[in-house]
C-alpha cells in the first residue's frame, strides 16, 4: 500500500504533537514520584474520563471486536460487553472509597487494609506480577496488533513495526509521566474516533458493500447482526450470554474491567481533584466505552464477510504475511487498505493513537507500581525524588522492549484475551468483598491468585497438547468454582487482619460511619447506568438496522434511566 504525501503529512504531525506534549511537561512532572505517577492529584473529571476510554482503545481493539463479529456474529460481543456491569459496579460503589484512601497505586491498598508480613509480600509480589510480568502480556497483544497493521499498511515486517510504533511511545512515557499521557489521550482519542467513525461511513458506501442496506441484506451478513444469540441453542446462547452475565462479570479479573476497580482506572481515580471528579471520570468512561465505540468496529466487522469471507481469501490479500497471522482479528486492518489518500493518513494515525494512548498508560501504571510499590517499598525507602523518576523511566523502557520481543510469539488477539480472563477467574468477588467483609485477609488473595495462576496453566497447558477437548466457558467456570472456594475456606481459616488496621482503614475511606450508607441509592445508580448504557447500545444497533420500533423503546429505556439517575444523584454520591 502506498501513502501519499498528505498521509504521511498527518501522520508525522501527529507523532510531532505526542512527542511536543512528553517534552512540554517533563519539566514538572520530572520533580517528584507523585508528580510523574499521579500528575499532582488535580485532574479534572473530564480529562481523566477520556483518558481511560483512550487507553481501552487499543490498536487490538478493532481487530478484537471485528474477529469476534466475523467468528460468532454481533452478539459474540457479549463477552466482553458484560464487563459494564463490573463498570458500573465501580463507578456507583468503588470510586468514591479509592479516591478518598489517598494512596498513591492500588497495591499500596494492601498494606492499607491488611497487616503483617503477609500484606507487605502481596504487596511487593504483585506489583511485579501485574506491573511486570502481567503487563507485558497485555503489551504485547498491543504490539501484535501494530505487527498487523504495520504489514497491511506499510508492508513493513514485524521488527520494523514494532521499532516505528514503540520508539514514539516510549520516549514520551519516559518524559512526561501520567500528565503528558493523559493530555497525549485526549489528543489521541478525537483522532481515533473521527477516524473510526469516517472510515466505516466511506467502507459502507464502497461499490463492493453498496450501502448500509445492502450489506444488511447479504444473507452471510444478516446471519451474524443479531445482537442476542438464538435462544433455541443452549451451546451458543450459555457461554456467550449467560456465562458473562451470571458469572464472569462479577468473578473474573481482567484489566480495565477489574471489579471494584483496579490498575490504570484507579490511577486515574487517585488523580482525580476529588471524589466526586473520580465517580465521573469513571462514569464518562463506562458510557463512551460500551455505549459509544463498538459500533463502527462492528459494521467494518460484517462489511469484511463481504470482501474477505474466509482466512485464504485474506491469506491471498496478502501473501507475504506470516501464515500465522491470518486470524479473523486481521480483517480490520485489511478492510482499512480500501481508504483513499488523506482519510487513509488520519485512519492509520488514528490507529496509530490507540496504540500509543493503551501503550503509554500501561507503561506509566506497570512503572508506578515497579518504583511504589517494590523499590522503594523494599530496596530504597530513602530513595530521592529523582532517583524515583529514574527508575521509573528506566522500568519503563525495560518494559517495552520485552513487550515487543513477546509480540513476535503471539498470534491472535482473542488467544491472549481468553488466557488473561483464565488467569483471573475466581478472584473478583474478593476484590468486591475485601472492602466489607473483615474476615478476609492476605492469605486469601494469595491462594486466590495461586488458586486461578495454577487452574490457567493446567488448562492452557492441556490444550496446548490436545490432552482434552474442553469449551472455555467450562474452563472458566471451573476456576471460578474452585478458586472461589479456596480463597473463601482460607478467609474462615485463617486470623482476619488486626482490628485497630481495620478501624483505621475504615476511618479513612469511609470516614468512620457506616460502610452500608446510601447503598440503596448506589443500587438504584447501578441499575439506571446498567440498563441505560445497554439501552443506548442496542438503539444505536436498531436505528442502524432501520427498526425503529426496537429504536424507540430502547431509547426510552435510556431516557427514563437517565431521569432515574439524574433525580438520584446528589444521594447516590454522597
Amino acid at each position: 500500500m502506498l501513502l501519499s504525501f498528505v498521509d504521511w503529512s498527518i501522520i508525522i504531525a501527529f507523532f510531532v504533537i505526542s512527542l511536543g506534549i512528553g517534552v512540554y511537561v517533563s519539566k514538572k512532572s520530572g520533580k517528584s514520584a507523585k508528580n510523574f505517577f499521579l500528575s499532582g492529584r488535580n485532574m479534572p473529571w473530564w480529562l481523566l474520563g477520556i483518558s481511560m476510554v483512550a487507553t481501552t482503545f487499543a490498536a487490538d481493539t478493532p481487530g478484537l471486536v471485528a474477529g469476534i463479529v466475523r467468528n460468532d456474529g454481533v452478539y459474540g460481543n457479549w463477552v466482553w460487553w458484560s464487563f459494564l456491569l463490573t463498570g458500573m459496579l465501580t463507578v456507583f460503589f468503588y470510586s468514591k472509597l479509592w479516591r478518598k484512601s489517598e494512596i498513591t497505586t492500588d497495591l499500596e491498598f494492601y498494606e492499607l487494609r491488611y497487616s503483617g508480613k503477609s500484606a507487605a509480600f502481596l504487596r511487593g509480589f504483585r506489583a511485579i506480577y501485574l506491573g511486570v510480568f502481567f503487563n507485558i502480556v497485555i503489551m504485547a497483544t498491543v504490539c501484535l496488533a501494530a505487527i498487523k497493521i504495520g504489514h497491511v499498511m506499510f508492508d513493513f515486517s514485524a521488527v520494523e513495526s514494532l521499532v516505528v510504533s514503540c520508539s514514539i511511545t516510549v520516549l514520551y512515557s519516559m518524559l512526561g509521566g501520567l500528565k503528558g499521557v493523559i493530555l497525549t489521550d485526549f489528543v489521541q482519542f478525537a483522532i481515533a474516533i473521527t477516524g473510526s467513525i469516517w472510515a466505516t461511513l466511506y467502507i459502507v458506501q464502497m461499490p463492493e458493500i453498496g450501502g448500509i442496506d445492502q450489506l444488511l441484506s447479504i444473507p452471510e451478513v444478516q446471519s451474524k447482526t443479531s445482537l442476542f444469540p438464538d435462544f433455541s441453542n443452549p451451546k451458543v446462547y450459555i457461554p456467550i450470554l449467560i456465562v458473562p452475565l451470571a458469572v464472569q462479570w462479577w468473578s473474573v479479573w481482567y484489566p480495565g474491567a477489574e471489579p471494584g476497580g483496579g490498575g490504570y482506572i484507579v490511577q486515574r481515580m487517585l488523580a482525580a481533584k476529588n471524589t466526586k471528579h473520580a465517580t465521573l471520570a469513571t462514569l464518562l468512561f463506562t458510557v463512551v466505552h460500551y455505549a459509544v465505540r463498538p459500533w463502527p468496529w462492528i459494521i467494518i466487522g460484517l462489511a469484511s464477510l463481504v470482501i474477505f469471507p474466509d482466512l485464504s481469501s485474506l491469506a491471498a490479500a496478502f501473501p507475504n504475511l506470516d501464515e500465522n497471522y491470518i486470524k479473523n482479528d486481521l480483517a480490520y486492518a485489511a478492510m482499512l487498505s480500501y481508504l483513499p489518500s488523506g482519510l487513509l493518513g488520519l485512519v492509520v494515525t488514528s490507529l496509530i493513537a490507540a496504540f500509543m494512548s493503551t501503550i503509554s498508560t500501561h507503561l506509566n501504571w506497570g512503572s508506578s507500581y515497579v518504583v511504589n510499590d517494590f523499590y522503594v517499598r523494599f530496596l530504597k525507602p530513602e530513595a530521592s525524588e529523582f532517583n524515583k523518576v529514574l527508575v521509573g523511566r528506566l522500568s519503563t523502557l525495560v518494559m517495552m522492549i520485552c513487550s515487543a520481543l513477546l509480540a513476535l510469539i503471539l498470534e491472535e488477539a482473542k488467544q491472549a484475551f481468553d488466557l488473561l480472563l483464565q488467569i483471573g477467574a475466581g478472584t473478583g468477588l474478593l476484590f468486591i468483598l475485601r472492602w466489607f467483609w473483615n474476615r478476609i485477609n492476605p492469605y486469601s488473595e494469595i491462594a486466590a491468585m495461586l488458586s486461578s495462576f495454577i487452574i490457567a496453566a493446567v488448562f492452557f497447558i492441556g490444550r496446548s497438547y490436545a490432552l482434552w477437548d474442553i469449551e472455555s466457558y467450562v474452563e472458566l467456570i471451573f476456576g471460578v468454582v474452585v478458586t472461589t472456594i479456596v480463597w473463601v475456606l482460607v478467609s474462615l481459616l485463617t486470623k482476619p487482619t488486626d482490628e485497630s488496621t481495620i478501624k483505621a482503614f475504615e476511618k479513612r475511606v469511609f470516614d468512620g460511619s457506616n460502610k452500608y450508607k446510601n447503598f440503596k441509592y448506589k443500587f438504584i445508580g447501578f441499575a439506571c447506568g446498567v440498563c441505560g448504557v445497554y439501552a443506548a447500545l442496542f438503539a444505536t444497533g436498531y436505528f442502524i438496522y432501520s427498526d425503529f420500533l426496537l429504536f424507540t423503546i430502547a431509547s426510552s429505556i435510556c431516557l427514563l434511566s437517565m431521569g432515574i439517575l439524574i433525580a438520584n444523584w446528589k444521594r447516590i454520591i454522597n
